[in-house]
């Protein structure tokens, strides 16, 4: 359900109803909210997905919503929609983490794009995000030894290099790679690079 839901949040009830009229007749899945302190009281409980907020609000404001969220962009990506006389604020929401920008009266083939690519851009955060954590768990699988191996591998060391920083064999530092490869599901030396790096970059 959370890879098509979209969470409406505007006090003006008629822009609320379009939405959901729009966003349901492409296949979309709707949450209304009437006010962003509406969203955030359910914020727990609710399921993650795309969150489209008018700027200008009763209460709390589009851009203090997106201030609230931002430890949790990557699973409620912010499209934030402004009329003309918001655009400043909604610029500013945009230097602040809001994915995009759709000024009223929006066009429905240009909001269904941006929300489309909001989802997608969530659901390829999230498989990141997965995959990060099965490699460090078969990061933790390894040795101490093989973790030094392993970092002196990613350092683009040769097996001779590593051999004589960790005062080893060679033979040995190849029989370390072997399992190294073996336990990390890696097919080839730049895979294991690769998942190596994704696992300790950071955010």
């Amino acid at each position: 359900m959370s890879d098509c839901l979209v969470h409406v949040i505007d006090d003006d009830a008629a822009i609320r109803d379009a939405l959901i009229l729009l966003l349901t007749a492409d296949g979309l899945t709707v949450e209304a909210h009437d006010s962003a302190d509406a969203f955030l009281d359910r914020l727990d409980s609710l399921p993650s997905g795309c969150v489209i907020t008018d700027v200008q609000m009763p209460g709390m404001t589009g851009l203090e919503l997106l201030s609230r969220l931002r430890p949790r962009a990557r699973e409620f990506p912010i499209i934030v929609l402004t009329g003309q006389a918001d655009v400043p604020m909604a610029v500013e929401a945009l230097r602040n983490g809001a994915l995009d920008l759709v000024e009223k009266p929006f066009e429905s083939a240009s909001l269904l794009e941006t929300v489309r690519r909001a989802l997608a851009r969530r659901s390829e955060a999230q498989a990141l995000e997965s995959a990060k954590v099965e490699i460090a768990e078969r990061l933790q699988s390894l040795s101490s030894r093989e973790r030094e191996v392993l970092e002196g591998v990613v350092a683009g060391g040769s097996n001779k290099e590593v051999a004589r920083t960790l005062a080893i064999s060679p033979r040995t530092v190849e029989s370390y790679r072997a399992n190294i490869m073996m336990k990390m599901r890696a097919s080839s030396l730049s895979e294991l690079v690769r998942m190596t790096l994704l696992a300790t970059a950071a955010d």
